[in-house]
């Protein structure tokens, strides 16, 4: 079980990674509302993003996946216009899988590197 779901997980960062996020291919492997909105407002901030997996664990329905998100702010995004600055963040995300599909997931990302990169909010000397 563990094999297929980093599997699913695998396929799932190939396909959305550097791609337009249509809502029709999205849907081919989440069934979380959330995770779909999130999906949906970061493709219109950073419009095709990269997403790129370091590392990845799995135990029974679970996969941890340390990452990295790479794209340039276009769009707006959690209400901070388009600054044409190119982003590369790293972040956790845990999936949680039934049926072949993302059921539930848990993220967090380093926030001020993020701002910071935005040039929204000023590194400290």
């Amino acid at each position: 079980m563990s094999a297929g779901n980093k599997e699913l997980v695998r396929k799932y960062f190939a396909a959305l990674s550097g791609q337009p996020k249509p809502v029709e291919l999205v849907n081919l492997y989440v069934e979380e509302q959330p995770l779909r909105d999130h999906i949906l407002q970061t493709e219109i901030g950073f419009p095709q993003y990269f997403l790129e997996s370091e590392d990845m664990i799995a135990e029974g329905d679970q996969v941890a996946v340390k990452a990295r998100l790479r794209g340039t702010h276009l769009g707006t995004f959690n209400g901070i216009p388009a600054t044409g600055r190119y982003i590369d963040v790293p972040f956790h995300i845990t999936y949680r899988i039934k049926n072949g599909k993302i059921i539930d997931h848990w993220m967090i990302m380093d926030s001020l590197v993020f701002l910071q990169q935005l040039g929204v909010m000023q590194q400290q000397a």
